[in-house]
């Protein structure tokens, strides 16, 4: 393939997938969904089958955002270690959050099973491994925290991690529960199953005015046509940011590279996440097809076009990084992408409802557990319509 583009890997590998018109009529709706994402995607999911008229909406062509630049690495750990974020929201606040995103795991992995997804999902183990010397000593405090709360972790030392993976690091945490999975791919099969049974999607259909009443929002789009929905649901990830009062997002622009297809990966690298303790973090997998992608070299984001310059940069130091940490194996680089995301000061997501916007939801999954939130969100969002409890809104709400 050999390409170096903006364009990311899953977008080009997958093709057009399935298409949907854009709105071309008024419509009514029990819910409106606003983001054609694997957010959006779930989130219609978990609407139609809790039995609501879903409609959703995307000014893009269907997963052609964020989606489609993920690395979909699914992890429960938070960009913040869990002994920091104990520190930080509180331990209560702070276990919580890492058990729900380890528990979003396994409930996409039903969802996968439900629509009988083709998006590759896989259970893997996740490595997180020091970067330099110093960082040892913090490793190992986190190590004993997650041990100490439950979860499912080895510590492994220099000599194993050399043994069993060509990786060079003073130390590491396996954790047990990891998978990854073709986000590009799920949402359109989310999609596709889901308007068997009901769900009306649209795309290249943007909202450009809207108002918020008290028993329902109306929704002027681009296309001349108008949508009414006694609830709406925001899916609009870091673009949020450009309407809400407040400021609850950092924007990052993050790069990715992938390589030609390999045949000799090997059960170990095959079977693993890997991202180590630097700022920002180095991150890596291998691919079901046997190639190795990897990802990182952040930089805050200023515009689209800056950031893409910096891809040929990006795409030398990534693989200067691999080199030092695997020098044992290759990597031909085939295709390099870059994208852009939000991180929030807790990694916390903002799941729940605003004040300022009456009858609305937002999934906002920032950082990097966003398909993790985002699974999250299906069932917090459907518990926050019903005037269900759901501690997790606490610990995600705005304001906090």
């Amino acid at each position: 393939m050999n390409v170096r583009s903006n364009e990311p890997f899953w977008l080009v590998q997958n093709g057009l997938l399935h298409t949907y018109p854009s709105l071309q009529q008024d419509i009514h709706c029990d819910i409106l969904i606003i983001g054609g994402g694997v957010t959006g995607a779930l989130m219609a999911h978990a609407c139609v089958k809790a039995g609501y008229q879903t409609v959703l909406i995307d000014k893009r062509e269907i997963a052609n955002g964020s989606t489609s630049a993920t690395t979909s690495m699914l992890q429960y750990e938070l960009d913040t270690p869990l002994h920091e974020l104990i520190d930080q929201i509180g331990e209560e606040a702070a276990v919580a959050s890492y058990k729900s995103c380890r528990d979003a795991i396994y409930e996409l992995q039903q969802v996968v099973k439900e629509i009988k997804s083709t998006s590759g999902f896989e259970l893997k183990k996740s490595l997180y491994f020091c970067a330099n010397s110093k960082d040892l000593k913090d490793l190992q405090k986190e190590y004993e925290t997650r041990k100490f709360y439950g979860f499912e972790v080895d510590w492994l030392g220099e000599e194993d991690l050399k043994a069993t993976y060509g990786l060079v690091s003073k130390g590491a945490i396996l954790s047990k529960d990891g998978a990854s999975i073709d986000a590009f791919k799920l949402t359109h099969d989310l999609l596709h199953y889901n308007t068997n049974k009901g769900l009306k999607v649209f795309d290249k259909t943007e909202s450009i005015k809207t108002s918020y009443q008290k028993d329902k929002v109306f929704l002027k789009t681009q296309t001349g046509y108008a949508i009414t929905a006694s609830k709406v649901i925001y899916c609009t990830g870091y673009e949020t940011q450009h309407f809400l009062p407040e400021k609850i997002v950092k924007l990052k622009s993050t790069y990715a590279s992938i390589s030609e297809v390999q045949n000799n990966i090997g059960d170990a690298l095959k079977h693993t996440l890997f991202w180590n303790t630097n700022k920002p973090y180095l991150y890596l997998r291998a691919t079901d097809e046997g190639r190795i992608l990897i990802g990182g070299e952040d930089e805050n984001f200023k515009n689209a076009v800056k950031r893409d310059l910096l891809l040929d940069r990006k795409e030398r130091k990534l693989k200067e990084t691999f080199q030092q940490v695997m020098p044992d194996r290759c990597f031909d680089t085939d295709f390099v992408w870059a994208g852009t995301f939000g991180e929030t000061k807790d990694s916390l997501p903002y799941i729940g409802e605003h004040p300022k916007f009456p009858n609305s939801y937002f999934v906002l999954g920032f950082g990097g557990n966003g398909i993790a939130f985002s699974a999250i969100g299906m069932k917090l969002i459907v518990d926050l319509i019903k005037n269900q409890p759901n501690v997790l809104s606490h610990y995600f709400r705005f304001g906090r």
